[in-house]
C-alpha cells in the first residue's frame, strides 16, 4: 500500500532547497511523481509543490518530521493527502451559471471537491441543490441584519469544516471581519470590466461603449473589494454585431470556465500566495 501526498512550501531563496526536499522524501520512502518550483527574484522567495507517493510513513509521521526540514530553511509548508477532496461551501445569489457549472463538474469527477452546502440570500436554486443532494441554506441579507446573517454563514462553514468557500456570483459584499476569517480560502469571480463599468447592468454599459473583449477574473477574497490576489483570468473576443444578450452569454460562459479552473487548481493545492499575487503551478 502507498499513499500519495502533496507538499507545498515557500521560503527565502537559497542554495540546496530542492536537494534537501528530495533527499528528505527519499530517506522516508517517498517517490516524487510531480514537482514544480519558482524563484521570485523580485522578492527573494522560493516556492515549490511536490506530489509524491510514500510507502514507509503515513501523513502523521511525515508532519511530525517535516518541521526539522522547515526550520533549516525557514519554510512555510503544508502537507495534504492527494486523494482527499476539499470540503467546500458555495455561496450564490440569483445568477446560477457558475453554480450549475461547478455542480456538474463536481458530479462528473472533474473537480477535487466535496461540496458540503450551498448558501444563498435567495431561494432560486434550492431545487438545483436538491437535484445534486446538497444541503441548501437560505439566509436573507439586509443592511440591518448583515452581522447576524454572516454569523449564521460562518456557523455553516465551520460545521461543515469547510476548507474552501466559493462565491459563485454571490452579490453581497462581505464584511472586513468575514474576509479576514476566510483569508486564503475564499474565491470570488467577477467580470473583467472593472473598474470601467461598475454597478448595475455592466454588459449594457459595455455594449454602449462598443467593447471588443469580454473577460472574467477569479481571485481570493480580501477586504479590498475585487482586488484580492488573482488566480485566473480569461477573455473572449466579440464584435460590433453582438447584442447585450450576446455579451451577457459570452460573459457568463467565460466566468464559469475561469472560476472552474481557479477552483480546480486551488483544490489540487497548486496555488500559493505570494503577497498580493499568486504562484500557480498548473
Amino acid at each position: 500500500m502507498q499513499d500519495t501526498y502533496i507538499l507545498t512550501l515557500s521560503c527565502p531563496d537559497q542554495r540546496g532547497i530542492v536537494h534537501a526536499v528530495s533527499g528528505f522524501l527519499m530517506e522516508r520512502g517517498g517517490n516524487i511523481e510531480e514537482a514544480a518550483q519558482f524563484n521570485d527574484h523580485g522578492t527573494g522567495l522560493f516556492f515549490m509543490r511536490v506530489q509524491f507517493a510514500c510507502t514507509e510513513l503515513d501523513g502523521a509521521a511525515l508532519r511530525a518530521q517535516l518541521p526539522t526540514l522547515a526550520e533549516r530553511f525557514a519554510m512555510r509548508w503544508q502537507l495534504h493527502e492527494a486523494a482527499q477532496p476539499m470540503r467546500t461551501v458555495i455561496f450564490v445569489s440569483r445568477e446560477g451559471h457558475c453554480l450549475n457549472d461547478l455542480l456538474f463538474r463536481w458530479k462528473s469527477g472533474l473537480l477535487p471537491l466535496d461540496i458540503r452546502a450551498i448558501v444563498s440570500n435567495h431561494r432560486d436554486f434550492y431545487q438545483l441543490a436538491a437535484s445534486y443532494n446538497v444541503p441548501f441554506h437560505h439566509i436573507p441579507v439586509t443592511r440591518e441584519h448583515k452581522a447576524q446573517a454572516e454569523a449564521r454563514q460562518l456557523e455553516i462553514i465551520e460545521s461543515e469544516d469547510a476548507e474552501l468557500v466559493v462565491l459563485a456570483r454571490y452579490m453581497q459584499i462581505l464584511s472586513d471581519g468575514m474576509c479576514q476569517r476566510l483569508s486564503g480560502r475564499a474565491i470570488n469571480i467577477h467580470h473583467s470590466f472593472l473598474p470601467s463599468f461598475k454597478g448595475a447592468r455592466p454588459y449594457w454599459q459595455a455594449h454602449e461603449r462598443g467593447v471588443k473583449l469580454i473577460g472574467a477574473t477569479a481571485h481570493y477574497v480580501t477586504a479590498d473589494l475585487d482586488e484580492g490576489p488573482i488566480i485566473e483570468q480569461d477573455v473572449a473576443r466579440v464584435d460590433h454585431s453582438a447584442t447585450v444578450e450576446d455579451l451577457t452569454a459570452v460573459g457568463r460562459d467565460t466566468e464559469s470556465q475561469v472560476l472552474a479552473r481557479a477552483v480546480k487548481w486551488h483544490g489540487e493545492h497548486r496555488v500559493l500566495l505570494n503577497g498580493q499575487r499568486t504562484v500557480v503551478f498548473r
